[in-house]
């Protein structure tokens, strides 16, 4: 298939080439950018400024719902909306270039990984993962605000707050856990390094079920905007539209429901694993801390109470371990919990004793029925 074929597949009709003089511009202040954002990753500006200075660019027309801008591999060409204004292609330019610096191909010239993408013959492996994290590579070198958002029910707040905000929450997450400069080095430079930690910190397991339900959110987003596209195409309200309306509730509700499962899964793992391999009673403090601010990077919908739930069982927990540590006697996680599931039944059992003494017993029936 032809470059141009498949640039028509994709909806991208070029307009116009950017001048050298434009692109050059591009290159050098993306280069800088970088490089004095990450400057322990050992970056050499000049190179990357050469690099991406041998980049195509266009202006070109987008189709509805698509990036404001996109690189495409095959010819090494960043496509920008023509909407965008002049003034401000070079801040859209981040992402895109980064993408490039860190695509990695064969000797037939096929695209074997992306960052934290990897592409097999048959799957292709942590596409909304590797998005999420140069989007925030790019909302970090932009300097772009914290912003607080709501997106399918979920709120939290995210310094992206138009480009893929439900995957850059995740792995934000995920980056807290690790360490932000482990994610973003083996975004930019196409290493396992982040991959091996976060499993490490939690399991093999656990990345991967993260890894596939950010994929799953981008997938289910990318379907809402081709049916989106297709309703706003067709004139007649008709029935054909009352279920493509219905697929997309639907897929509303994977998307919110696939977010806060992989969120809990994130804090239960890494959480659960970390408190048992508490040893001395700085860690406990460490703990404690890195639990708690943990709130400052929670997606949450109408009744959310997992996160609060389980941070009051695990400061139970921890002050038994606490004492355990401090008087030197050994601590077992299934004792701590019958302790605390123990303390919060005998507290159930007083309030249902007041209760009765204040309501009588003909009052707490009125109450069930």
């Amino acid at each position: 298939m032809s470059i141009d074929t498949e640039l028509k597949k994709e909806g991208i009709e070029i307009i116009k080439p950017l001048d050298t003089l434009k692109i050059n511009s591009i290159a050098r202040n993306v280069s800088i950018a970088i490089c004095n954002t990450f400057p322990t990753f050992d970056l050499n500006q000049n190179e990357l400024f050469i690099r991406l200075s041998r980049l195509k660019m266009y202006k070109a027309k987008m189709p509805e719902g698509m990036a404001e801008a996109n690189y495409f591999y095959k010819n090494t060409s960043i496509y920008f909306n023509e909407h965008i204004q002049d003034e401000d292609i070079e801040e859209f330019a981040v992402h895109e270039c980064i993408h490039y610096i860190q695509e990695i191909k064969d000797n037939r010239n096929y695209l074997v990984r992306m960052g934290l993408c990897d592409y097999t013959e048959f799957k292709v492996y942590g596409l909304g993962l590797n998005e999420a994290a140069v989007q925030l590579i790019s909302s970090k070198i932009n300097k772009i605000p914290k912003e607080s958002v709501k997106y399918f029910g979920i709120n939290f707040e995210t310094i992206s707050p138009s480009y893929y905000p439900l995957e850059c929450c995740l792995a934000n997450q995920m980056a807290y856990i690790t360490g932000e400069d482990v994610m973003f080095e083996s975004t930019i430079k196409s290493n396992d390094n982040f991959k091996y930690k976060f499993a490490e910190l939690t399991s093999p397991k656990v990345f991967m079920a993260i890894q596939n339900a950010i994929d799953d959110i981008l997938e289910n987003e990318e379907n809402i905007i081709k049916l989106n596209n297709k309703i706003a195409s067709i004139d007649d309200r008709n029935k054909k539209i009352e279920g493509m309306l219905s697929k997309i509730d639907e897929l509303k509700s994977e998307i919110t429901l696939t977010f806060m499962r992989a969120q809990n899964l994130i804090i239960s793992s890494y959480f659960d694993k970390s408190f048992d391999e508490i040893t001395n009673l700085e860690e406990v403090e460490n703990f404690r801390r890195k639990l708690y601010n943990f709130k400052d990077y929670l997606g949450s919908t109408e009744g959310y109470t997992f996160f609060n739930d389980y941070y009051i069982n695990k400061m139970n927990q921890l002050e038994l371990k606490y004492n355990a540590i401090e008087n030197g006697q050994p601590f077992s996680s299934e004792t701590s919990l019958k302790i605390v599931t123990k303390k919060e039944n005998k507290l159930i059992t007083l309030f249902k004793k007041i209760k009765k003494l204040i309501f009588g017993e003909s009052s707490r029936q009125r109450i069930k029925e």
